[in-house]
C-alpha cells in the first residue's frame, strides 16, 4: 500500500504517523523533548534535540507500519512510503551554520516574550500599520521577526555571519527539511513564512522594507515554495532510501487542509489548552476590524490563499482547572457527563479569562468570571459552564470573522482534544446554528500535512480523493430552538460584559 510519512513536530513532543492511501493510520511514535526556560518569560528549545527526536520517531513508525521506501517486487504488500508532510509548531525561530548544520543558539519559541519591549518601541515608532498592511499580522513578540532580530543583535558576531552568507534562519520547518535533506535544502513554505512579520503576503515574497526595519539580512532566509510540492529527497542513509519531502504547512493551517477546508466559507477549530479558528476566504484578502489575524492558508491544491485566523487563549484550560484547580473531577472527560446531567445551565456562567480576553474583545486586564451563583449550584454547573464557554467564544469569534469578511460559515469542522466530548460539539452546533463536523481521526494536523504530501507525490490524484479516503465524519446537527438559543447567548453576553466592566475598573492593578 502506498503511504505517506507525516512528522508533526510540535510545542512539546514529536508525532510521525504514516497515513495509507486509505486514510488509516498503519504506524504511529510519539517523543517529548525538553523545554528550557532560561529567564522568565524566555522559552527555548534545543533544535538538535528536535531532529534527534524527530528522526527517532519518524523511524519508529515506519518500522510500525513495515514501512520501505521505493518501488518493491511484485506481490509484495509492506507499506511504501511514497513521500514525506511536514507541519510544525509554527512562529519558533532557529539559526544554524551552513556548514556544519549546526544551531548557534537555542531556538526561541512561540512562547517566548523576550521582545515585548521592541514590539512596544516598534509600535510607537508607527511600524504598526506597515506591518499590519504587508504581513496582516500584528506587532507582538509571538511572531519571528523581532525573535531573529534579538538573536542578530545579542548572539556575539552573528550579525556579522549573517551579512556573509555562513548562516541559515528558519521556522522549525525548515530546520527539519535542512537535516532531512542533509543540508541540500533551504525552504519553507507561504503558510509558515506569513507569520514570521517579514513575508508580504500580497506579494508572495519577503519584504525588503520589513527586512530593513529588522535588520534580517535576505540571505539568512529560505526560498519559500508552495506547501504541496517537491522540497528535496531524504539523505538515503536516514530511511535507507530517499523519500521526498512533499508538503509543508504550519500546524493550524495543516489542520484546516487536513478537515477539507479549502473553500470560502468553511471553517475549523482546533479545541486544545486554548482554541484556534480559521475560516477560509479564498483568493481575497481580508482585513479585519476586529483583531483577527488575515494568514495564508492552502487551496484544493496546496497553493496559496487566505483565512482568517482568531485565537481562543482558554479552552480546554478551563477543564484542567475545574480539575487540577478545584479538583472537581478526576479526569477531563467526567466534564461532559456532569453537563449532560442537568436540564440546563440554571444561569451560572464561567468567563474563562485567566490571561486576559482575546479576540474579539481584547482586553488583557481581565480575569475568570463566574456569575449566576446560587445555593443550589454545584459542581456539575461550573463542568457545564466551561464547556459552554469554548462554544460561546467559538460563536464570539466565528461571528466576528462573518462581519470582517462578508463571507457565511456554512459549517464548522472540529479537532483537539475536547472535540471527542460529544455534548459539548451538539451544544456546540446549537450555538452556532450550523452543523459541527467531527473526523473519526482528530490528529488533522498531521493528516493535513499528508494530505499535501500526498497530492504531489500521487497518492491521492486530488483533494477530494484525500478526503474521500477516510471514514465518514460525525457530524451534529442544531437542534435548538431560536428563543433559547438567543436566551443563552444574552446570558453569555452579559457574563462577558461583567468581566470586561470588572477589568475597567482593576487596569494595571
Amino acid at each position: 500500500m502506498s503511504a505517506i510519512l507525516a512528522i508533526d513536530q510540535g510545542t512539546t513532543g514529536t508525532t510521525c504517523l504514516v497515513i495509507g492511501e486509505d486514510g488509516g493510520v498503519l504506524g504511529r511514535a510519539y517523543s517529548e523533548f525538553s523545554q528550557h526556560f532560561p529567564q522568565p518569560g524566555w522559552v527555548e528549545h534545543d533544535a538538535l534535540e528536535i531532529w534527534e527526536v524527530t528522526l527517532g520517531v519518524a523511524q519508529e513508525a515506519i518500522a510500525a507500519a513495515g514501512g520501505r521506501v521505493g518501488a518493491g517486487t511484485a506481490g509484495v504488500e509492506a507499506v511504501d512510503i511514497r513521500g514525506i508532510g511536514i507541519t510544525n509548531q509554527r512562529e519558533t525561530v532557529v539559526v544554524w551554520d551552513r556548514e556544519t548544520g549546526d544551531p548557534v543558539h537555542r531556538a526561541i519559541v512561540w512562547q517566548d516574550r523576550r521582545t515585548a519591549a521592541r514590539c512596544r518601541e516598534l509600535k510607537e515608532q508607527g511600524a504598526e500599520t506597515l506591518i499590519r498592511s504587508r504581513t496582516g499580522l500584528v506587532i507582538d513578540p509571538y511572531f519571528s521577526g523581532t525573535k531573529l532580530e534579538w538573536l542578530l543583535r545579542n548572539v556575539d558576531g552573528l550579525r556579522t555571519r549573517a551579512e556573509a552568507g555562513e548562516l541559515a534562519a528558519g521556522t522549525i520547518d525548515s530546520w527539519l527539511i535542512w537535516k532531512l535533506t542533509g543540508g541540500r535544502v533551504h525552504a519553507t513554505d507561504p503558510t509558515n513564512a506569513s507569520r514570521t512579520l517579514l513575508y508580504n503576503i500580497d506579494a508572495g515574497a519577503w519584504d525588503d522594507e520589513l527586512l530593513d526595519l529588522l535588520g534580517v539580512p535576505r540571505a539568512l532566509l529560505p526560498d519559500v515554495r508552495p506547501s504541496s510540492g517537491i522540497f528535496g529527497e531524504t539523505a538515503p542513509e536516514l530511511f535507507s532510501g530517499a523519500i521526498p519531502v512533499a508538503g509543508v504547512a504550519g500546524d493550524q493551517q495543516a489542520a484546516l487542509f487536513g478537515q477539507g477546508c479549502w473553500k470560502p466559507g468553511l471553517a475549523k477549530n482546533t479545541y486544545g489548552t486554548g482554541a484556534f479558528l480559521l475560516l477560509h476566504t479564498g483568493t481575497e484578502r481580508i482585513a479585519s476590524e476586529s483583531g483577527l489575524l488575515t494568514t495564508i492558508a492552502c487551496d484544493a491544491a496546496g497553493q496559496p490563499a487566505y483565512a482568517l485566523e482568531g485565537a481562543i487563549f482558554v479552552a480546554g484550560a478551563a477543564v484542567q482547572w475545574l480539575r487540577d484547580g478545584l479538583g472537581l473531577l478526576e479526569e477531563a472527560p467526567e466534564s461532559g457527563r456532569m453537563a449532560a446531567s442537568l436540564e440546563s445551565n440554571d444561569g451560572v456562567y464561567l468567563v474563562p479569562a485567566f490571561v486576559g480576553l482575546g479576540a474579539p474583545h481584547w482586553q488583557p486586564e481581565a480575569r475568570g468570571t463566574i456569575v449566576g451563583l446560587s445555593r443550589g449550584t454545584d459542581g456539575r454547573h461550573l463542568a457545564r459552564a466551561a464547556l459552554e464557554a469554548m462554544a460561546y467564544s467559538t460563536r464570539d469569534v466565528l461571528l466576528a470573522m462573518e462581519r470582517d469578511s462578508g463571507v457565511a460559515a456554512r459549517e464548522l469542522a472540529v479537532d483537539g482534544g475536547a472535540a471527542a466530548n460529544d455534548w459539548m460539539m451538539q451544544f456546540q452546533a446549537d450555538m452556532l446554528d450550523l452543523p459541527v463536523r467531527r473526523p473519526q481521526n482528530l490528529e488533522t494536523t498531521a493528516l493535513g500535512a499528508a494530505g499535501l504530501a500526498g497530492l504531489a507525490t500521487g497518492v491521492w490524484a486530488d483533494a477530494e480523493a484525500f478526503l474521500g479516503s477516510r471514514p465518514a465524519p460525525d457530524r451534529f446537527i442544531p437542534d435548538m430552538a431560536p428563543g433559547d438559543r438567543q436566551r443563552m447567548v444574552a446570558g453569555w453576553e452579559r457574563a462577558v460584559a461583567t468581566a470586561l466592566y470588572w477589568a475597567e475598573g482593576h487596569a494595571g492593578q
